[in-house]
């Protein structure tokens, strides 16, 4: 049977490359979009490549349409191999003291309540699945490790919503794969480094295509043991 992976924010940028390359992999794809035209877009250009794309309507901070979107995955597969959480939000670019806390909120409601409340909503999914992977799209920016060493190479980046949320979304990871290891469940956050795309006004120095690799080494691996981990496809990182 055909396994089946749904990747949120999946039209563009990192995720869209994800998809592009899982499908080249064999898998089906559920490519999720809060923008429909947009999501229906990317999708048709990777069924054109002859992938097995569908679109799905999901926005992970909106609970309706998560629980929709596991509906219409549960009358169709009737389970889910693979969860990629790649949807976020980068918030205001100011100063920790200037940023305002309506902005942190919705960074938090995206990157971390929105993951929780995407995992939570698509468990029974990967539970039925008998083995599965669950893929947090994470940052180096939220490593405290990384952030706390004035060598590093992102030490100056003081981003208080953006940095914090990923340091929270860490979290989730650790508890998520303590609590469904039992169910041959991995769940790892992963790095995929400063990459050119829109989310990073195409500043970046890696490309979509080095930024994917780690994402689907983590989302095709049946390793019992690679789980609680905060990687990139150089090393594991400190939390």
């Amino acid at each position: 049977m055909t396994k089946a992976i749904l990747i949120t924010g999946a039209n563009k940028g990192i995720g869209y490359e994800t998809a592009r390359r899982l499908g080249e992999l064999g898998y089906r794809i559920w490519l999720g979009a809060r923008d429909a035209e947009r999501g229906e877009t990317a999708a048709q250009k990777l069924r054109g490549q002859g992938y097995d794309v569908r679109t799905i309507d999901i926005a992970v901070d909106d609970e309706a349409r998560v629980k929709a979107a596991a509906d219409r995955v549960a009358a169709e597969d009737g389970k889910l191999d693979v969860l990629i959480a790649n949807a976020g939000i980068s918030g205001a670019y100011v100063d920790p003291v200037e940023q305002d806390l309506d902005d942190v909120r919705q960074v938090y409601e995206v990157n971390v309540f929105g993951t929780i409340r995407l995992i939570q909503a698509f468990v029974p999914l990967l539970k039925s699945a008998g083995s599965a992977n669950i893929v947090n799209v994470s940052s180096e920016l939220g490593s405290l490790g990384s952030l706390s060493d004035p060598q590093g190479e992102f030490y100056g980046v003081n981003l208080l919503g953006y940095n914090s949320s990923k340091t929270a979304l860490n979290g989730v990871t650790v508890s998520f794969a303590k609590a469904l290891a039992p169910f041959g469940i991995r769940v790892n956050s992963a790095d995929p480094g400063y990459t050119a795309t829109d989310f990073t006004a195409h500043r970046g120095y890696r490309t979509v295509e080095q930024a994917a690799e780690i994402i689907v080494q983590l989302a095709t691996s049946d390793d019992p043991a690679q789980t609680g981990k905060f990687i990139n496809d150089r090393r594991t990182l400190p939390w």
